[in-house]
């Protein structure tokens, strides 16, 4: 006997459920970008802040962000792709993420929400206490605003102009969302090409760094922040990860987000 489709009771509590993550989602994202900017730090403490991130990656030993930069800087070609991907995948790619999860990886999709926004709470925190001017702000650091020089910056004017805070580079979401997309990506995968995806949040640390918006602490303390929230909401096994139907029935419309 042919399984009847999903009754109308059934399509409108789904359209409901997806509408109510929607504006979630949403709703906490305006929140954010709104905190962000009601509460921006002063320059003059984001500036000795970036003095203090500075010394200390030296004290550390880390790589130096100028000469990375440098050596990019060589190629326009390189340096205007690296730009792109800066202003146009971060965002686009959390959105696709999150669709395909919600559509297709239900299980995954409640994990993956509950820890990007208690990640992306945490940053608004570090963002608020420890206002930080970026190497781009920072001339004497050696580095340039790759966007300006190659008018493709990402940023309508000068630090406390527009609604973007360009003083909340600690932490990096760019590198705790791209981190957080690849562990998703190892999760719902079953190929053992899954285990490449970590090169993607390794590909973004290095955008950022290179287009002068992060200093390397940015995106571990980022990546902190995501394993932080990661302790709070274990991730689903792998192996118990159901996959979503590609077409709906009546039980898979009755899955909701919790």
């Amino acid at each position: 006997m042919a399984q009847s489709g999903p009754s109308g009771a059934d399509r409108g509590r789904a359209a409901l459920a997806t509408a109510g993550q929607v504006a979630l989602v949403v709703g906490l994202w305006f929140s954010y970008l709104l905190c962000r900017h009601l509460f921006e730090g002063s320059e003059h403490v984001a500036r000795a802040h970036a003095d203090d991130v500075w010394s200390f990656e030296r004290t550390l030993r880390l790589p130096s962000e100028a000469r990375l930069q440098d050596w990019v800087l060589g190629s326009d070609t390189a340096v205007r792709a690296i730009n792109a991907i800066y202003q146009y995948v971060h965002f686009p790619a959390m959105v696709c993420t999150l669709v395909l999860l919600y559509a297709r990886r239900r299980e995954v999709y409640v994990w993956f929400r509950n820890v990007l926004i208690l990640t992306t709470g945490l940053a608004l925190v570090g963002h608020i206490a420890y206002p930080l001017s970026p190497p781009r702000l920072e001339p004497a650091l050696g580095m340039v605003d790759t966007g300006t020089e190659f008018g493709q910056s990402a940023y309508a004017g000068k630090p406390g102009t527009g609604f973007t805070n360009q003083l909340a580079a600690m932490p990096s979401m760019h590198v705790a969302w791209a981190a957080l997309i690849s562990i998703a990506v190892i999760l719902c995968l079953r190929t053992r090409w899954r285990w490449l995806a970590p090169a993607y949040a390794v590909a973004i640390l290095l955008v950022v760094v290179v287009t002068g918006n992060h200093y390397w602490l940015d995106g571990i303390v980022g990546v902190g922040l995501l394993a932080v929230s990661m302790t709070v909401f274990r991730p689903p096994r792998a192996s118990a990860v159901p996959v979503q139907p590609a077409v709906a029935t009546r039980d898979s419309l009755r899955l909701r987000a919790r």
